[in-house]
């Protein structure tokens, strides 16, 4: 038996092609480099800006060696890979270089957004050798008293664009590293007014942190949020409480005290030696700091040395609550003085004791610059904004010629 070839039916006499689909525009890729995603502004700040990457339709893909910031991360639509982004270790810092190279490979990046000095050194080798562009985020003042040290620092002015969140970074820059300030572009952090609105503060969230505080019901309240580390400015705190003179209110002391048990036991002496233990409270961390600051009647940001940009004192106008903040750093960027708050001397416990009377003493003031400074946040900011400019700091370095 013979098998035949069965032969294909012949085609129709129409030679004409069918028409191609047109292809689909390629979506920018952005990856974001950090050491974890832990608490803190800058994990924050890397979340909002994926969440803004994945609405504008580009892919958004963050490096870290992950924390709890990274289930809402992914929520966010963000993809999550896993890299020890975290350590300072030579071997490790190269290894992650090449790891890099592999993940710009995999999910076709085209921005590598660096936001700290460790994985910025891994970040600028994987762009140098993958042909991406680089960012660098200038987030603080670092450690910069030798020549070591600033070199390793000087990483986070080497990016194709460099953002530095307010304009004493800037100036810092161009002081201590000769970055040209056409180099540099300032794009202030920001909030979510949907995270940090008064009206949507739920009362009983409140009162929870009220008896969790032990603070009686209608008793005035200052607070003071931040790390418990020494330049925060909790011992000039509790001496300007203690001048004073008032017994009919209590401070509260919101943060993490992070193993430093040698200044916890300081400040506590302190309060104790001013004999303020009933009015000065030390009550750790709080993870809902929106009641936080609707439970307060005042707000501090105290810190002795310049703050880089200083979240506190936009959050706390973004609640509608007055803010006395050191006039240095970033916080005379953010706060208007007489206006949206109160700017006093760093360090000097009288000038904030005044402040604090000054401002108790007047009612309506108080109702004034709160709502001048949710105003004031909401006009210059906001994540939204924050967001906005980040991306269109890409899409510059997208459009642009490689130098």
């Amino acid at each position: 038996m013979t098998l035949g070839i069965v032969r294909p039916m012949a085609e129709p006499t129409n030679h004409s092609k069918p028409a191609r689909l047109p292809e689909e525009p390629r979506r920018p890729g952005v990856l974001q480099v950090l050491p974890a995603m832990a608490a803190g502004g800058v994990p924050l700040g890397t979340i909002e800006v994926a969440r803004a990457t994945v609405a504008a339709g580009w892919r958004a893909v963050v490096a870290s060696a992950g924390g709890p910031g990274v289930e809402v991360l992914e929520t966010a639509g963000a993809k999550h890979v896993t890299l020890p982004l975290a350590s300072k270790n030579p071997v490790v810092m190269w290894r992650n270089a090449a790891d890099l190279v592999t993940v710009i490979a995999n999910e076709r990046i085209d921005i590598v957004h660096a936001r700290s000095r460790a994985p910025a050194w891994s970040a600028a080798a994987a762009a140098r050798r993958t042909g991406c562009r680089l960012v660098t985020t200038f987030h603080g003042t670092y450690g910069h008293a030798n020549a070591v040290k600033r070199r390793y620092n000087a990483v986070m002015t080497r990016g194709d664009a460099v953002i530095a969140i307010s304009e004493h970074i800037a100036r810092h820059m161009e002081t201590v590293y000769a970055t040209p300030r056409d180099r540099i572009t300032v794009i202030h952090r920001g909030v979510d007014p949907a995270r940090l609105d008064p009206a949507r503060v739920d009362p009983v969230r409140v009162a929870a942190l009220r008896q969790k505080w032990g603070v009686a019901e209608g008793i005035p309240v200052v607070l003071l949020p931040g790390r418990v580390t020494r330049w925060k400015g909790h011992t000039v705190v509790v001496d300007a409480i203690a001048r004073l003179g008032r017994r009919d209110l209590v401070c509260l002391l919101v943060g993490d005290i992070q193993g430093r048990r040698r200044y916890g036991a300081d400040l506590g002496a302190q309060i104790a030696r001013h004999g303020l233990s009933d009015v000065v409270k030390v009550v750790g961390g709080c993870d809902d700091m929106a009641s936080a600051y609707a439970l307060a009647d005042m707000v501090l940001s105290a810190s002795t040395d310049p703050e880089a940009f200083g979240r506190i004192a936009i959050e706390a106008q973004a609640m509608g609550k007055p803010i006395i903040a050191t006039a240095h750093g970033g916080s005379a960027e953010t706060v208007i003085d007489g206006e949206t708050g109160w700017l006093v001397p760093p360090g000097d416990a009288t000038a904030l004791s005044d402040a604090l009377s000054h401002l108790w003493d007047t009612a309506a003031a108080r109702a004034r610059i709160g709502e001048a400074g949710i105003a004031h946040v909401a006009a210059h900011f906001t994540a939204e904004k924050m967001c906005a400019a980040t991306l269109a700091l890409y899409r510059s370095l997208l459009t642009a010629q490689p130098a």
